[in-house]
């Protein structure tokens, strides 16, 4: 059956599938737009199953903020050019929208929701059925609080958000506070809010840094004190590569490795707990500064970049950070 251009425009506008998708759907339903759209959909939901294997890595992701409440997701996608399409920007922005009207408490409620008597999950599903990507939608948070800034950086790759205790406060600090949070990426607002997985993973990381450490320069130690440049020899690779070159002979070599096998052993079993302790415990108060929030030195913007820490900002602005986010699909 022959189709007209005005019907393909017609379903396309009430779909947004390709030209050559509404023609086919038109044909086949035999001009009956409600079956044409189902034919659509069902197309979208045989696209999402094949591609349901495949990795989702780029997207786009997007942030605001409406008074006390401000939300952030992530849709994703598999290629950046799906990604920076006008057409997948404004979907991502609808399911936003969406999320700041209504408030859902999980991603899961937030696909049950309707956009147009479709929820968001159905619109996802389309979507891929018009691109042939696999989409999902992969984050969502939201903050709460009496003032609440949003923030997006450029290329919708990473958002935050960021909410204080206080009603109205000063605009400009609180969007500082969360392009702070975009460029620093901490892990907690200050120590206690750390997770304590955190916490124990990194001081195992400490501990055994410091054990490194300390073994490393006993071997040092014992390589010069054997007349051997440790530089030389500090891996098998060197060695050989060295031993080569003519820069130690393979007398020297064989020195090396009886020496670290041997200081090694030594040395590792009689580390003093105390000190490895000490050391490590210097390693977590450097960790708690540098990565979390009221410990950084604020770096949003402003005559106060650089010279503060958050904590010193926060006061001086009598604000109190109750809760942040920081969604990003950049590989750190």
């Amino acid at each position: 059956m022959a189709v007209t251009m005005a019907e393909i425009s017609k379903l396309r506008t009430m779909t947004g599938a390709g030209m050559m998708d509404c023609k086919n759907a038109l044909i086949e339903a035999e001009n009956d737009f409600e079956k044409a759209i189902e034919i659509i959909r069902k197309k979208g939901q045989a696209v999402a199953a094949k591609r349901s294997d495949r990795e989702a890595s780029e997207g786009c992701v997007l942030a605001a903020s409406v008074g006390s409440f401000a939300a952030v997701l992530a849709l994703k996608c598999e290629t950046d050019f799906v990604a920076k399409n006008a057409d997948f920007v404004a979907l991502t922005k609808s399911f936003l929208d969406v999320a700041l009207a209504q408030k859902p408490a999980t991603k899961e409620e937030l696909c049950a929701l309707q956009i147009g008597g479709k929820t968001i999950a159905d619109l996802i599903v389309e979507r891929i059925g018009i691109t042939g990507e696999k989409m999902e939608l992969d984050y969502y948070e939201f903050v709460q609080g009496g003032s609440t800034s949003a923030y997006i950086h450029p290329g919708n790759k990473l958002a935050t958000l960021v909410a204080f205790a206080e009603e109205n406060a000063e605009y400009e600090t609180i969007r500082g506070l969360a392009m702070h949070i975009a460029a620093m990426s901490p892990v907690a607002i200050d120590e206690s809010a750390v997770p304590q997985k955190v916490k124990d993973n990194e001081l195992a990381v400490a501990i055994e840094k410091t054990k490194i450490e300390l073994v490393s320069k006993e071997v040092e130690v014992a390589l010069k004190k054997a007349g051997i440049n440790p530089a030389h020899v500090d891996s098998e690779d060197h060695i050989e590569s060295n031993m080569a070159k003519g820069w130690i002979t393979a007398e020297d070599a064989a020195k090396a490795r009886e020496i670290k096998t041997t200081v090694i052993a030594e040395k590792s079993a009689t580390l003093p707990e105390q000190k490895v302790n000490n050391i490590a415990a210097g390693r977590m108060a450097k960790f708690f500064k540098e990565y979390t929030l009221v410990e950084q030195k604020y770096e949003g913007g402003g005559e106060e970049a650089g010279k503060i820490t958050v904590k010193e900002l926060l006061a001086k602005k009598h604000l109190t950070c109750v809760a942040f986010k920081r969604v990003t699909l950049n590989q750190e």
